[in-house]
């Protein structure tokens, strides 16, 4: 086990990690581009300005994780360990990620760019997007349910195909739930 211990840039890319658990580290400019992370455990840890793109997760487990300015393009997250699966995201370059049927109860998305992201069969029940980019971004019975869309933008959320019971979202955003019908809001 590793704890309290900073990494600064580190290049794990194309490797396997060979130490299984790291509790309260920080990884700051670290590339963890294609790296295999199976079986690892990050408990409370901080990634800062690293590149986890394209990473395999298989397994791995993300315990009260906070990712800022990262790069996580192509990220399996449904390939993660879901035991207490908790992670935050800031600033970070989500496209094309993947979290389907994994629970992100009260997640906090803050300007990440989240294009072409799946959430389908997700519980984002609480869940806020704060001035997040969800262009082609995947809803499909989603729980929805409470969570916070007011700053974002360019999503397309069907209210039938998912539930969003007391969601929010501002006026400005209200074209983005009715985009099925193709109607227009002037």
């Amino acid at each position: 086990m590793t704890e309290n211990k900073l990494f600064e840039r580190l290049d794990f890319s194309d490797k396997k990690f060979t130490c299984a658990v790291y509790e309260n580290c920080q990884f700051i400019n670290c590339n963890f581009y294609r790296s295999n992370l199976v079986d690892v455990t990050f408990r409370e840890c901080t990634f800062e300005d690293c590149d986890f793109s394209m990473a395999s997760l298989k397994n791995t487990a993300l315990s009260d994780i906070r990712f800022k300015g990262c790069k996580l393009v192509g990220v399996q997250f449904e390939e993660c360990n879901p035991f207490l699966f908790s992670v935050n995201f800031e600033n970070c370059v989500l496209k094309l990620a993947v979290f389907y049927k994994v629970k992100l109860k009260k997640t906090n998305f803050k300007s990440c760019n989240l294009q072409e992201t799946d959430f389908s069969e997700s519980d984002m029940t609480a869940s806020t997007f704060d001035n997040c980019d969800l262009q082609r971004a995947i809803f499909y019975k989603t729980i929805l349910e409470k969570a916070d869309f007011r700053t974002s933008f360019n999503y397309s959320i069907d209210p039938e195909a998912n539930r969003i019971t007391k969601a929010r979202f501002s006026r400005m955003g209200i074209a983005g739930l009715l985009d099925k019908y193709r109607i227009e809001i002037e």
